[in-house]
């Protein structure tokens, strides 16, 4: 009981309420979100369109962060890993970037069973996160997690975006609209980008933290 006390304890002095300039990136996206809701044409949300591909270009500088990462750079390359998990998430695996169904329209695409060697994308994909899900375990990553769990500073904002970020998410999915569906993903992304930034790059804020381990 008291290790709980003592982790709120804590938690209240690690929580940082400054509001960091990139954070105004999932917050534009927030504001935009029932903008485009409203008034942007459907298409915009499909497969290979305006805002996945915005989304693809939030994770790859993500990824970027995450390579670059100036502390625990095991556990940023497990994060790394994870970019790129989620970036074949959003082509699945790439069939929606080169089999698209010609005279179709621009959101049909062939499934993999009508593609040749099609049926070993998703075992090489389960393969992909297993062998990630290795390097976690084997680089020792889940003791830098446990410690930025138990010690880092949270930047309360992005935090709040990223949850934001799912909670519509997952609504958008249960009403099936596509576009508040996609805005909320791209919140999350913008705001796990944020997160990943301030903890891997900036390097105020890690020195900050260290102080806290």
């Amino acid at each position: 009981m008291e290790h709980i006390k003592n982790f709120f304890n804590e938690l209240k002095e690690r929580i940082d309420f400054k509001f960091y300039p990139i954070l105004l990136a999932p917050f534009i996206i927030l504001l935009l979100t029932p903008i485009f809701i409203k008034w942007l044409p459907a298409h915009y949300a499909y497969e290979n369109s305006l805002i996945e591909n915005f989304q693809l270009v939030v994770i790859l500088f993500t990824f970027i962060f995450c390579v670059k990462a100036k502390c625990d750079k095991p556990f940023f390359y497990s994060m790394a890993l994870v970019m790129i998990i989620l970036f074949l998430r959003e082509i699945n695996c790439g069939r929606t970037v080169f089999f698209l169904i010609p005279g179709a329209g621009t959101n049909a695409f062939y499934s993999w069973k009508q593609i040749p060697y099609g049926y070993l994308a998703h075992p090489l994909y389960g393969l992909f996160m297993a062998c990630s899900g290795l390097y976690f375990i084997l680089s020792k990553s889940y003791k830098i997690f446990w410690n930025y769990l138990l010690h880092a500073k949270v930047t309360i904002y992005a935090w709040v975006f990223a949850i934001i970020g799912i909670i519509f998410g997952v609504i958008g999915e249960e009403v099936g609209v596509e576009m508040y569906e996609e805005m909320a993903e791209t919140l999350f992304y913008v705001s796990l980008m944020a997160i990943i930034f301030m903890q891997a790059q900036n390097k105020e804020y890690i020195e900050t933290t260290e102080k806290t381990k």
